[in-house]
């Protein structure tokens, strides 16, 4: 069984669902990047994994325990429902296989803890695919904070909605992990914590369930900093399609249209407004998805994961987000 970073030739990668963002984004960048091999795509049926196979020219396999007993397999994609991963991602790096899971990791802090014990201690990677970290121009932003182009920071606020999901649609089963809060609401979460630090704390929140199928589908959170910093998050899917965020300071204001899903050929743009005068810087255009599997290539490679501080601390502070819901509704 393959155990640790493949150090010459290429990673053969094994991916464990025909989800379609497996199809649209994540196989093609695969195939682009000359580090990466797709050796094999897995289904519970033939006829799916047959046709995935035969677009994009690799094996086709029933059942994911068999993608899993496959030599050629160092590492695994995981598109499956989010009720689904931890199971997953458990026999994954048990047979010594690097992971990269859709958000998010696992539906719970406890199971993302196991998750990043058992990666550490088989020296594996355990990457959580939020694409949007990869963009540069948060990097841009971040830098901008700064040098003080806000001033002082005393604000956050960030929405990702989108709308109503159709019939049958994995997000509206509770028994898959569905809910607005584990799907959109998690990215307004993850930007917070990269533009505002790991230190922040659930001061309340509220989900709106729709008893049809019993989870969430739209809500918000109201996290702080001690220093008095806030973060406004609002999220859900049964709404107008906004992804954004604003960060405020003391002396102005950074935005970012369409912060988390940027068309890899679209220039984005920062926006800083001040007292009587707004700049648009615009970025050339950047895949973030093949720029996520660059960095997960690189990090099988060069043994240096990514934060799994970060990716534990977003689990901790969802979980935080639905117990002081749960509160709110007693």
């Amino acid at each position: 069984m393959p155990a640790h970073a493949a150090t010459n030739g290429t990673i053969g990668i094994g991916v464990l669902g025909c989800a379609d963002i497996a199809r649209r984004r994540m196989l093609p960048a695969f195939l682009a990047d000359r580090n990466l091999r797709v050796v094999a795509v897995a289904s519970r049926t033939g006829e799916r994994a047959a046709k995935f196979a035969a677009e994009f020219g690799c094996d086709a396999v029933v059942g994911y325990r068999n993608l899993l007993d496959r030599a050629d397999v160092e590492a695994v994609y995981l598109p499956l429902p989010p009720g689904l991963h931890a199971e997953w991602i458990r026999r994954a790096l048990q047979t010594g296989r690097h992971v990269l899971t859709e958000k998010p990791a696992t539906t719970s802090a406890e199971d993302t803890a196991e998750m990043i014990a058992l990666a550490r201690a088989g020296r594996l990677v355990l990457m959580e695919n939020f694409m949007f970290l990869h963009h540069s121009r948060h990097d841009r932003v971040r830098r901008l904070l700064a040098d003080g182009e806000a001033g002082r920071i005393r604000g956050f606020h960030s929405t990702f909605t989108i709308p109503a999901r159709p019939a049958g649609d994995i997000r509206l089963s509770a028994g898959l992990g569905g809910g607005a809060l584990l799907d959109n609401g998690a990215y307004p979460v993850r930007a917070a914590q990269l533009l505002l630090g790991e230190e922040l704390e659930v001061a309340g929140a509220h989900l709106t369930t729709d008893p049809r199928h019993g989870v969430d589908i739209g809500g918000s959170a109201l996290l702080y900093r001690s220093d008095g910093v806030t973060a406004q998050l609002t999220f859900g899917m049964d709404h107008h399609y906004v992804n954004d965020y604003h960060v405020h300071g003391s002396g102005g204001r950074l935005s970012v249209d369409r912060a988390f899903t940027p068309p890899a050929d679209l220039a984005t743009e920062i926006t800083v407004a001040r007292q009587g005068r707004v700049d648009r810087m615009t970025l050339p255009a950047e895949d973030q998805c093949a720029r996520t599997v660059a960095a997960f290539a690189a990090a099988i490679r060069t043994g240096a994961g990514p934060d799994v501080r970060a990716m534990l601390r977003q689990a901790m502070l969802i979980d935080e987000i639905r117990e002081h819901a749960r509160r709110s509704r007693v």
